[in-house]
């Protein structure tokens, strides 16, 4: 039995939501690059430029990213050998807090969905927690903005709509959602399960490396069909049309019931801010 601190759980979280809302992953910024390269519009090539220009000036630690530097959404896989000694999900809040007060981070979440009181340091955060083989502690961890939150959808299809009724959906999305989200966005796409559980894959899709196609063949067609489908609509970054209005799409999918075709699209601005640590 491995025995990890509290104080080193909330340390490992202060430290990442602080980087993330500075720091884009190194595959990301690239996918940003390769498609200012690409761009034949001079407006949506600009704005492209804008938007590598601002993560390499928020990389130097004194800006965030982005105005809203998000909830703070935890996954957090522990290893079964693994002794929390204390607390765990007031460790990570513990974390997140004193990440948004040394970090100078915009303070968002509210206390409730009608008195709506901020709560001045970003807690609680959303954490989702899963027993696994080992000795270690996992954490994945995101800021999720509003714009793109706000853009994501749910829907229980029929089983008999197939592909290409996930396909309608996933485009309608998009396109309902223009330019709000702040394109280039990225997609994560959940299918199976049941209504919460697609949800959540759709979300834990979104850390998936984005050079990284699905297991599945079919499905790993289906990704790359998506992403053409939805940079077909033409919204382009920042919503002034181009050819970049998606950057990559991620599926997740989970077995369902038989007479169920669940399905969410969890949208990510192009702030993607998120990390994995492991204790």
């Amino acid at each position: 039995m491995r025995k990890i601190d509290i104080e080193q759980i909330s340390s490992a979280v202060r430290d990442a939501v602080i980087d993330i809302n500075h720091r884009l992953p190194a595959s990301f910024v690239k996918r940003l690059e390769m498609a200012k390269a690409s761009e034949t519009g001079q407006r949506a090539k600009s704005v492209l430029k804008d938007l590598v220009d601002n993560q390499r000036i928020a990389s130097e630690g004194i800006y965030p990213l982005c105005q809203d530097t998000g909830v703070v959404v935890v996954f957090a896989d522990i290893g079964h050998n693994v002794f929390i000694d204390g607390d765990f999900e007031a460790a990570v809040n513990a974390g997140v807090r004193e990440a948004t007060l040394k970090g100078h981070l915009r303070p968002s979440v509210v206390n409730h969905p009608f008195n709506r009181v901020n709560t001045k340091d970003n807690t609680p955060a959303i954490i989702h927690q899963k027993r696994i083989a080992g000795d270690t502690l996992k954490l994945r961890i995101a800021a999720k903005g509003a714009g793109s939150e706000n853009m994501s959808a749910l829907k229980m299809l029929k089983p008999s709509d197939g592909l290409e009724g996930v396909k309608t959906f996933v485009v309608e999305t998009v396109r309902s959602a223009g330019g709000r989200p702040c394109p280039p966005i990225t997609l994560g796409i959940g299918i199976g399960g049941t209504m919460e559980k697609c949800a959540l894959l759709a979300k834990e899709a979104l850390f998936k490396a984005l050079d990284e196609p699905h297991p599945d063949e079919r499905l790993a067609r289906f990704e790359e069909e998506l992403l053409e489908a939805v940079n077909d609509l033409s919204i382009g970054p920042m919503g002034i049309g181009g050819k970049t209005t998606c950057l990559a799409v991620k599926i997740n999918d989970f077995p369902m019931h038989m007479a169920a075709l669940p399905v969410a699209v969890n949208i990510q601005c192009h702030a993607s801010r998120h990390t994995e640590v492991v204790l």
